[in-house]
């Protein structure tokens, strides 16, 4: 079964680039989460288009969508894919969005009578934004390493400055930490020197953690820096946003570490799921024993899970 590749274009200045597989009636539309792309999603696509008309979308500042920090709000974004619904798909559709992607998903559900039912991978209600995004670690990952890669100028290559500054050299023993980083960083900048268009490989380093670097290559830093200063999710009232989901949701729930200092190492905690459970009216809660990525970790449950709702 073959994968196709296009375009949409919504304005002057903004393009979606999707993919689409598979012939069956019902629709879905795959969110990515941030820093990747619709490739995350590889190896649950051949076994989700057996049962659905499949559609994956790099949302902008990843992969070959436009990469216009402008749009890197949820509202910019969401509304532009409720468009590309419209004039895409043009029909009823479930939405799934990972991490990011389920905060743009949980929108969409929110604004679209085209939404038929809502799929929740593991996205970070209620900790990604607000003084509450300071203890998470996507915060001290993820979106303070753009920050400061955007605030120097003599490393150019954003995959290779993540790697060597990524917060879980945090995790190594502190008197091996700076001779492991600098010997690993060495196979890094070796490998990205000779196929930069290519997912980063580094020897001895686990293919787990690698799995993060898959499409960094083609990721903008300056959405990393909407999450780091709080500009992505704006004024956005998610207690309102959420009250406004009608269709029948499934929250797929990872599971959560709360590490030194409380530090939330992952997307959100039990708390906050319930807070989300409260709010959206006809939600559904599977929980999986795994990380952040459970269509990765856990892909037979992950595609049962979603063929059944």
């Amino acid at each position: 079964m073959n994968m196709s590749n296009a375009q949409y274009r919504v304005d002057d200045s903004s393009i979606l680039n999707y993919y689409e597989i598979g012939t069956a009636k019902d629709k879905l539309l795959l969110l990515h989460a941030q820093g990747t792309n619709s490739f995350s999603f590889n190896n649950v696509i051949a076994k989700l288009a057996k049962h659905y008309h499949v559609y994956l979308v790099d949302y902008y500042g990843h992969g070959k969508s436009s990469h216009n920090p402008e749009k890197y709000n949820l509202v910019s974004i969401g509304n532009d894919i409720i468009d590309f619904i419209e004039n895409v798909i043009c029909d009823s559709v479930a939405v799934l969005g990972h991490s990011s992607g389920g905060l743009i998903a949980a929108y969409i559900a929110a604004h679209s009578p085209r939404c038929s039912k809502l799929i929740l991978e593991d996205p970070p209600f209620f900790s990604s934004w607000g003084k509450r995004r300071y203890n998470t670690y996507n915060y001290k990952d993820l979106s303070s390493v753009c920050h400061s890669f955007l605030s120097q100028s003599k490393e150019k290559d954003f995959v290779y400055y993540y790697f060597i500054n990524q917060y879980c050299w945090n995790f190594f023993p502190d008197e091996s930490r700076e001779t492991v980083r600098e010997k690993l960083s060495g196979f890094a900048l070796k490998y990205r020197t000779k196929h930069p268009d290519k997912n980063l490989k580094v020897l001895f380093w686990p293919k787990k953690f690698l799995e993060g670097f898959n499409g960094l290559q083609y990721y903008d830093p300056h959405f990393g820096e909407a999450f780091y200063n709080d500009s992505f999710n704006g004024d956005v009232d998610y207690c309102g946003l959420l009250s406004k989901i009608k269709c029948k949701t499934l929250f797929m729930k990872a599971t959560t570490t709360i590490g030194e200092n409380g530090l939330l190492q992952g997307a959100l905690s039990d708390e906050d799921l319930q807070q989300v459970n409260a709010l959206i009216e006809n939600m559904e809660i599977e929980r999986f024993d795994c990380g952040h990525g459970i269509h990765t970790e856990k892909p037979k449950q992950f595609v049962q899970a979603v063929v059944s709702i």
